[in-house]
């Protein structure tokens, strides 16, 4: 079955402009057109314009998503199955955090009152998961599963106050290493050792057990792995390098 851009445009719940934009981008090409200049899409563009709409409910640019497409070795039943895990992560994350308004609101109703840990319980595990879609794979291969295990678990039983402290920290570690890089701070000197004092200390948080040797490998993967870089370099290039010498230098 061919649709027109009008049809196709109906049936996949965009607009006509969006598909002529994708056309012009090269994003999604029509199977053919008519002489009279009428774009049809056969079933592999249905399909092309079902993954596109996937990844870009997942908050990829289109660029991105083309290059995912267009990408030799792309297997589609492979992404399709990507696609179902990141959404069941979703939908648990989603579960979570409607049964703690549900309770939030059912307490201010004079219902059962919540305890503190009940509160932030969808948050911290929402934190887990994040962690591990986005880093476990790395983690569990460099410390094992039983390390990854102990430091989610260690997270998930934090009180509203030992949480309150991890996330403040966290904070105050990417504020100083802004300040050390853009005022041209020693890796080496004292702000280097302060920093990773702070960072050694944030670890502890959730980690079950500290090793400068662990702390070391660690900080090696902030400039080997560019999520870790990006999420350091996100405000003030160079962080994580900064980051990754001044633990080097402490842990010796």
């Amino acid at each position: 079955m061919e649709y027109t851009v009008k049809a196709l445009a109906e049936l996949a719940g965009v607009t006509p402009r969006t598909l002529r934009w994708y056309d012009q981008k090269g994003l999604l090409k029509p199977r053919r057109t008519t002489e009279a200049g009428y774009r049809l899409y056969g079933p592999e563009e249905v399909d092309r314009l079902q993954s596109i709409l996937f990844y870009k409910e997942l908050g990829l640019e289109l660029e991105a998503v083309r290059k995912i497409l267009d990408a030799p070795g792309f297997d589609r039943a492979a992404a399709l199955q990507s696609h179902l895990a990141e959404l069941e992560t979703r939908r648990r994350r989603l579960d979570a955090l409607i049964l703690t308004v549900e309770k939030t609101i059912d307490e201010a109703k004079g219902g059962t009152p919540m305890s503190d840990r009940e509160k932030f319980e969808a948050f911290k595990r929402r934190a887990v998961e994040a962690n591990e879609e986005r880093y476990g794979k790395e983690v569990r291969e460099r410390y094992g599963d039983e390390a990854a295990e102990g430091s989610n678990e260690k997270l998930l039983s934090m009180t509203k106050e030992e949480h309150g402290q991890w996330k403040a920290l966290e904070a105050e570690i990417l504020s100083a290493l802004a300040a050390a890089v853009c005022t041209g701070e020693d890796p080496a000197g004292a702000e280097g050792r302060r920093v990773a004092e702070l960072h050694r200390r944030w670890l502890c948080c959730t980690w079950t057990a500290y090793t400068p040797q662990a702390h070391r490998g660690l900080a090696e993967l902030y400039t080997a792995d560019a999520r870790f870089t990006a999420y350091y370099d996100r405000e003030v290039p160079g962080c994580a390098e900064f980051l990754r010498q001044a633990v080097q230098a402490y842990t010796e």
